[in-house]
């Protein structure tokens, strides 16, 4: 079945929707926006262009739509798409709160119109390669996941800059973050939420955040997003029994995995002395005693989310972003607001 597309909210993500599905094969037919400029450029991209969501609606031959509007009207958007008759995959966030969710959720079931969101970052190169290392045993039993995004230039830009749309950094960066996190653990529950939240710059909205997440007899779970942080931390860094695994960025070009090696060279004689006196626990390896990996190749193609989509029209597959996995970021995305309103560490079972 020929999926034919349109995009609700002609916008940053629209266009880029736009730009990339047809790499999947989708025929990308329509957008609607309240914006002049942006309808203006979607007929210059060949779309049909519309400013009126129930004429857009009418479109012919269109059956799947992705909204990528501001978040504070995901829920209405979807809804009323679907009783349209159209299939949703919704920009991340996939709405504001889990009861939004769970409304999208039931229009679904009743109307029988697929829903998904577009947690994109699944395929990402850097997420792969952890999650590879991690899976494979490379580095033991995993005691310490380390998941960081670090920007520079502190700013927002349009609406993301406001708390009534959905804006700040938990919403926008931390949504992907957990859900890469959580899709590494299916089975295992969150017993605990952990989260500071901040506003560097004087935001309206959170520009920096660090949550901790523990998980039932699992790793400690760290996940942290900074937007003016001028030196930047490793893009992952994982502490297992056997190793140790370092990604320094999101195109895996720098980084790898060292593990022990064991010689007849007595580690813990090595001593270093320091202004304050001698430390032994915190000296170096000796090189002899340690092996380092290089990262492994690996390739991801992000066009598999489209491509499911079209084979679940048909009844060949499964949702890869399925609506119950969803439900549990929001879960952890309003446990983390309420631990850093009440800052404290909130027990959980997610």
């Amino acid at each position: 079945m020929k999926m034919k597309l349109g995009i609700i909210g002609y916008g940053g993500m629209g266009y880029w929707h736009g730009e990339y599905a047809p790499r999947a094969g989708v025929e990308v037919v329509a957008a609607y926006d309240v914006d002049p400029k942006r309808l203006e450029m979607a007929k210059e991209s060949g779309l049909e262009a519309y400013d009126n969501l129930e004429e857009f609606f009418k479109h012919e031959g269109m059956n799947f739509v992705v909204i990528a509007t501001p978040n504070d009207v995901h829920k209405d958007l979807t809804i009323r798409s679907m009783q349209a008759g159209m299939h949703v995959m919704v920009e991340k966030p996939a709405t504001m709160s889990v009861a939004d969710w769970d409304e999208m959720v039931a229009e679904s079931e009743k109307t029988g119109r697929i829903l998904t969101v577009h947690q994109n970052r699944r395929w990402d190169k850097d997420y792969n390669v952890m999650r590879k290392v991690v899976e494979e045993g490379k580095i033991g039993e995993i005691k310490s996941i380390e998941s960081r995004v670090f920007g520079t230039g502190g700013a927002f830009f349009g609406w993301r800059s406001f708390p009534e749309y959905g804006g700040g950094m938990i919403l926008d960066w931390g949504v992907h973050l957990f859900d890469q996190l959580l899709g590494m653990f299916p089975d295992t529950k969150v017993t605990s939420v952990y989260a500071k939240l901040m506003t560097v710059l004087d935001q309206k909205v959170d520009d920096y955040f660090k949550v901790t997440l523990t998980l039932e007899n699992g790793p400690l779970l760290h996940v942290e997003v900074g937007t003016y942080a001028f030196y930047k931390l490793p893009r992952w860094y994982v502490i297992g029994n056997g190793g140790t695994l370092q990604i320094d960025d999101f195109d895996c070009k720098s980084g790898g995995y060292t593990k022990p090696r064991y010689t007849d060279t007595p580690v813990a004689e090595v001593v270093v002395m320091t202004s304050a006196g001698p430390t032994r626990m915190m000296a170096p390896r000796p090189p002899e005693t340690k092996e380092d990996f290089p990262l492994p190749e690996l390739e991801t193609d992000w066009t598999e989310l489209y491509q499911n989509l079209v084979n679940v029209m048909e009844g060949k597959e499964e949702l890869i972003v399925k609506p119950y996995q969803v439900r549990r970021v929001l879960v952890i995305i309003e446990a983390v607001f309420q631990s850093a309103e009440e800052e404290r560490s909130l027990e959980v079972s997610i």
